[in-house]
């Protein structure tokens, strides 16, 4: 067992994890919650305990009472839950198959038993990939930090670098190993051959597929190195298990360039991948129409190489506390409250759960809510383009998305904040949703993408920075993050939470009824800030390795 005591800065309250889930029990789809304590109303309780044993069920009673200082306690609980994770082989992180995700778990878990909900676990098996080595040993000897692709082999490969069809010039244009043709001329006749292939144009799985037919024993796959996001360290997917049989390791497109010299010999190893069952959180609000379910989730996990306290602990946090503030709460719609996990290793805890529900339940959900992403330090504000305003989605967009994005924007417009579309691209937790045909929308504050000027004229910031200069980084800790930011999205989670809780007639036609005490006036959309004049939100949050 482990002992964990959270601290939080400028908490609000001490929560203590007194057990971590040492074993995860298989569980059913069944979304039981058990009912929460009478409310005591009374006016000289403390706010913190107003907010606790109140029904919470008025826009100004819930916007009140969920606070960025309760979603900051939350995340001080998930950075706790990964500070924990000691002994596992990437240690501090939240990532799925470690102690740190099991802590997360628990800590999600208690928090919500403690509000009142019954929480189901719902079980996924996945593919524990262990820490890859990448050390070049000639012409320079060193060592880089490096990591599997998803689908790569295995083996421990030491031999010759061979760089394929690379551009390591500006504008660095590359296709490298896009096309059989490029391997053609060179000799992978040795005993041992690793391929250096340069990001860019196709998929990492094409890339990968092509150096293995042309004899390859091993491939290096480093970043573009054509802008600022593109110079990193890059471990993406192959797109599914066990693509190739020869080890896909990752580098940056300084290592790259470095791997390319005259004479370059390396050693590449890969371990023998491991199935692991995860979990996903789910617990449920009760309401009076059992046949529209009313869903929202962030993912729980994080990557090996950080705690990931904004990817995705801003979300899981700000969902948590909602949550929390919601316990008492008696909607029309049930609201199905989700902590997805192994989302960063290609969303597989959220389409797990949608492959495993029946046709008749996947047609009780109205509308899901998806939100990764919503405190980013060099933050921009936008809403998945549902409508493609802005961006011709790569996607089908189920009817009834445009209605969430229109709610989502009117509020950013109440508040008086600016905003901007995020290209509707299916690269988080909704897209299972969307795939089945479930409307769906969300926030996002930006990831590896670089803030222009025009947008920090907008909304603040460092211009030709990323809008999260932690991302996928071991610094995406407690202090990665922007509170406005947190904070109006915080409320937004709220405020679209609680009114589809009573009402989705505008998303799928279903009538409900008003929120109580509802005198909340939403103005219509103010309209796109209009800063992003090409695909992808002006950002990639890439789980798919899908082409670029």
């Amino acid at each position: 067992m482990t002992l964990l005591t959270l601290r939080a800065r400028g908490a609000r309250r001490r929560r203590v994890i007194t057990s971590v889930v040492a074993a995860l029990s298989l569980a059913t789809l069944s979304f039981a919650v058990v009912p929460a304590a009478a409310a005591h109303k009374k006016d000289d309780l403390p706010e913190p305990r107003r907010c606790a044993n109140g029904a919470n069920q008025t826009y100004k009673k819930l916007l009140e009472c969920v606070t960025v200082e309760g979603v900051r306690d939350h995340q001080a609980g998930l950075q706790a839950a990964a500070d924990a994770n000691v002994d596992d082989v990437y240690p501090g992180t939240r990532a799925a198959g470690t102690s740190g995700y099991d802590n997360s778990v628990a800590y999600v878990s208690e928090t919500l038993e403690d509000a009142g909900y019954h929480v189901t676990l719902n079980e996924f098996e996945f593919t524990f990939t262990f820490p890859a080595t990448l050390d070049q040993l000639t012409p320079v000897a060193a060592s880089y930090p490096t990591g599997a692709y998803t689908g790569s082999g295995s083996a421990d490969v030491t031999g010759s670098v061979i760089a394929v069809d690379l551009a390591l010039a500006p504008p660095r244009a590359s296709s490298s190993g896009c096309e059989a043709t490029d391997f053609a001329g060179l000799d992978f006749s040795g005993a041992a051959d690793i391929a250096l292939i340069q990001r860019g144009t196709c998929s990492f799985a094409v890339k990968a597929v092509n150096a293995e037919a042309a004899g390859a024993e091993a491939v290096v796959i480093f970043n573009q190195g054509n802008d600022p996001t593109r110079e990193a360290l890059i471990v993406g997917t192959l797109g599914g298990a066990d693509v190739v049989a020869i080890p896909v390791v990752g580098a940056s497109f300084a290592q790259g360039e470095a791997l390319a010299a005259a004479g370059s010999t390396a050693r590449v190893v890969v371990q023998p991948n491991e199935v692991r069952t995860n979990v996903n959180v789910l617990a449920e609000l009760p309401g009076y129409n059992d046949d529209n379910v009313v869903m929202l989730g962030a993912h729980l996990d994080s990557v090996s190489a950080g705690p990931g306290i904004q990817d995705d602990g801003s979300g899981s946090a700000a969902i948590l506390e909602v949550a929390e503030q919601m316990a008492n709460v008696h909607p029309e719609n049930p609201v199905r409250f989700a902590f997805w996990g192994a989302e960063e290793l290609g969303l597989i805890g959220s389409t797990a759960y949608v492959a495993g529900l029946t046709d008749e339940e996947r047609a009780k959900i109205a509308l899901y809510l998806n939100f990764d992403m919503i405190g980013s330090p060099n933050y921009i504000q936008t809403v998945y383009d549902a409508d493609q305003s802005t961006f011709v989605a790569p996607v089908a967009i189920p009817d009834g998305s445009a209605a969430i994005e229109d709610l989502f924007e009117s509020f950013y417009t109440s508040r008086d904040e600016p905003y901007d579309d995020s290209e509707f691209n299916g690269r988080s937790d909704y897209q299972a949703f969307i795939d089945a045909g479930i409307p769906a929308g969300g926030l996002f504050t930006g990831a590896e993408g670089v803030k222009t000027e025009a947008q920090a004229a907008i909304w603040g910031g460092t211009v030709g920075a990323q809008y999260d200069p932690c991302y996928h980084l071991a610094c995406d800790d407690f202090d990665n993050i922007n509170l406005h930011a947190l904070e109006i999205n915080s409320d937004q989670v709220a405020f679209a939470v609680l009114t589809y809780a009573f009402s989705t007639e505008t998303v799928n036609g279903v009538p409900g009824r008003k929120v109580p005490g509802a005198r909340f006036h939403l103005p219509a959309p103010a309209g796109e800030q209009g800063t992003f004049a090409t695909a992808g939100g002006g950002d990639e949050h890439d789980h798919d390795g899908e082409p670029e």
